[in-house]
Protein backbone atom coordinates (compact mmCIF):
# COMPACT_ATOMS: atom_id res chain seq x y z
CA UNK A 1 0.00 0.00 0.00
CA UNK A 2 1.31 3.43 -0.93
CA UNK A 3 1.61 6.27 1.55
CA UNK A 4 0.93 8.82 -1.16
CA UNK A 5 -2.22 10.82 -0.48
CA UNK A 6 -4.63 11.78 -3.25
CA UNK A 7 -3.82 15.07 -4.92
CA UNK A 8 -6.40 17.66 -5.88
CA UNK A 9 -6.25 18.47 -9.59
CA UNK A 10 -7.66 21.80 -10.76
CA UNK A 11 -10.46 21.13 -13.24
CA UNK A 12 -9.03 23.90 -15.41
CA UNK A 13 -5.81 21.87 -15.85
CA UNK A 14 -7.67 19.36 -18.04
CA UNK A 15 -8.70 19.90 -21.63
CA UNK A 16 -12.44 20.39 -22.14
CA UNK A 17 -12.71 16.91 -23.68
CA UNK A 18 -10.76 15.19 -20.89
CA UNK A 19 -12.81 16.96 -18.22
CA UNK A 20 -16.08 15.98 -19.87
CA UNK A 21 -14.96 12.34 -20.09
CA UNK A 22 -13.95 12.26 -16.41
CA UNK A 23 -17.28 13.79 -15.37
CA UNK A 24 -19.27 11.44 -17.63
CA UNK A 25 -17.45 8.42 -16.22
CA UNK A 26 -18.16 9.65 -12.68
CA UNK A 27 -21.86 10.24 -13.38
CA UNK A 28 -22.27 6.83 -15.01
CA UNK A 29 -20.33 5.06 -12.24
CA UNK A 30 -22.01 6.74 -9.29
CA UNK A 31 -25.66 6.02 -10.14
CA UNK A 32 -26.62 9.18 -8.32
CA UNK A 33 -30.18 9.42 -6.99
CA UNK A 34 -31.94 12.58 -8.13
CA UNK A 35 -35.29 11.98 -6.48
CA UNK A 36 -38.55 12.11 -8.40
CA UNK A 37 -37.10 14.03 -11.33
CA UNK A 38 -35.31 12.24 -14.13
CA UNK A 39 -32.27 13.90 -15.68
CA UNK A 40 -30.46 13.02 -18.89
CA UNK A 41 -26.75 12.18 -18.90
CA UNK A 42 -26.12 15.59 -20.44
CA UNK A 43 -28.01 17.34 -17.61
CA UNK A 44 -26.19 15.35 -14.92
CA UNK A 45 -22.82 16.15 -16.50
CA UNK A 46 -23.73 19.85 -16.66
CA UNK A 47 -24.72 19.80 -12.97
CA UNK A 48 -21.38 18.28 -11.96
CA UNK A 49 -19.47 20.70 -14.22
CA UNK A 50 -21.21 23.61 -12.47
CA UNK A 51 -20.29 22.14 -9.07
CA UNK A 52 -16.65 21.96 -10.15
CA UNK A 53 -16.66 25.52 -11.46
CA UNK A 54 -18.32 26.83 -8.26
CA UNK A 55 -15.75 25.03 -6.12
CA UNK A 56 -18.32 22.70 -4.55
CA UNK A 57 -16.68 19.59 -6.03
CA UNK A 58 -13.07 18.77 -6.81
CA UNK A 59 -11.09 16.32 -8.93
CA UNK A 60 -8.72 14.04 -7.06
CA UNK A 61 -5.89 11.92 -8.49
CA UNK A 62 -5.09 8.86 -6.40
CA UNK A 63 -1.49 7.73 -7.05
CA UNK A 64 -2.19 4.43 -5.29
CA UNK A 65 -4.83 3.41 -7.84
CA UNK A 66 -3.65 5.71 -10.65
CA UNK A 67 -7.22 6.98 -11.03
CA UNK A 68 -9.20 10.22 -10.90
CA UNK A 69 -12.46 10.73 -9.06
CA UNK A 70 -14.67 13.56 -7.91
CA UNK A 71 -15.54 14.41 -4.32
CA UNK A 72 -16.98 17.35 -2.44
CA UNK A 73 -14.34 20.07 -2.27
CA UNK A 74 -14.33 19.92 1.54
CA UNK A 75 -13.34 16.26 1.54
CA UNK A 76 -10.01 14.62 0.63
CA UNK A 77 -9.99 12.18 -2.27
CA UNK A 78 -9.22 9.32 0.10
CA UNK A 79 -12.50 9.69 2.00
CA UNK A 80 -15.45 8.07 0.27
Amino acid sequence: MSDEAPVEVPWSALSAEALRRVVEAFVLREGTEYGELEFSLKQKVEQVMHQLKRGEAALWFDPETNSVTLAPATRSGRQR
